[in-house]
């Protein structure tokens, strides 16, 4: 299944942003209770990522 495809499957990227968005509030949930900066670090980096991939679309199909 190429890229292409699997973005504008509506049912298939409806799932991927329910994953995405249920991975952040994982990642949210760490740094509530971290106690070492490093930690509440690697969550932030994890949220940056998490929400570029929720723009995958807009890349693969040209748009903005």
């Amino acid at each position: 299944m190429s890229l292409k495809s699997f973005v504008n499957d509506k049912l298939a990227w409806d799932a991927f942003l329910e994953e995405m968005d249920d991975m952040i509030r994982v990642e949210h949930t760490k740094i509530e209770v971290s106690t070492d900066l490093v930690d509440v670090y690697r969550s932030q980096g994890a949220i940056t990522v998490l929400r570029r991939l929720k723009y995958l679309r807009d890349k693969i199909n040209g748009t903005k």
